[in-house]
């Protein structure tokens, strides 16, 4: 328990609390005690969550519209986004569960992580109150918010490409973080997105995410892709990658 709190950065004062929201419902059912678990405090931190991000996506961008920030927030709160934030805390491995569930591949289940992670956040703000929730939110979902500044489309262009390509094979495209330069504090990578063995774009950016995004954008305006784009009519709705 220690261990997380130092990979989250915030200290419980009362422990219970993260006992409970690590606590998976297998565990619950196998112990007999149905009541306790990370269930409630999932619903809690579902709420929590939502409402520090739409806080944080009004402020940040003061002239976009409702949709615009709801289709943002959604990038924020989608279930492989939470699952990317609390697989950045290793938070799988802190997770009490029944040992049917943990043999089956429980703690790396992208819907159990984002639970938990949910579960988490709602436990610091019993504990401590919505600003320290804020203060843990905004710390873990740091990256994804940076991201979204630096490139706010409506459509996510990494999810844009895998829909496209998958309406037209089972391969899905994969990124290749080919350079990394500059000093740590100032680094800038190099990345291309490949597909059947073929590069469809290259791209660059201040992370590693941030680089495989601009190469999906420069393959979504490959002459292979404008092909396919020819064919078929464009996805109206993707999620965040």
């Amino acid at each position: 328990m220690e261990s997380l709190e130092q990979r989250t950065g915030y200290k419980f004062r009362n422990s219970l609390l993260l006992a409970e929201a690590l606590t998976h419902p297998s565990l619950a059912y196998e112990t007999q005690r149905p009541h306790f678990d990370n269930q409630r405090l999932e619903f809690l931190g579902d709420a929590v969550l939502q409402l520090i991000l739409t806080a944080e996506l009004y402020r940040i961008f003061p002239k976009f519209n409702e949709g615009t920030l709801t289709k943002l927030r959604s990038r924020l709160v989608s279930r492989t986004a939470l699952n990317l934030c609390a697989k950045s805390i290793h938070l799988g491995d802190y997770l009490l569960m029944g040992k049917g569930e943990d043999a089956s591949g429980g703690r790396e289940r992208a819907s159990t992580l984002a639970d938990a992670l949910e579960s988490l956040i709602g436990a610091v703000y019993l504990d401590s109150g919505l600003e320290a929730a804020r203060d843990f939110v905004l710390r873990l979902c740091a990256e994804p918010l940076q991201e979204i500044v630096a490139e706010p489309d409506e459509i996510n262009p990494k999810g844009h490409l895998q829909e496209l390509l998958q309406a037209h094979s089972t391969v899905s495209p994969h990124y290749h973080i080919v350079s990394q330069q500059g000093p740590d504090h100032c680094k800038m990578f190099k990345a291309e997105v490949i597909w059947r063995g073929q590069i469809l774009g290259i791209g660059c950016g201040k992370s590693k995410k941030l680089a495989e995004t601009a190469a999906a954008r420069s393959a979504l305006h490959s002459p292979e892709i404008e092909s396919l784009l020819d064919s078929s009519p464009l996805p109206t709705t993707v999620s965040a990658p």
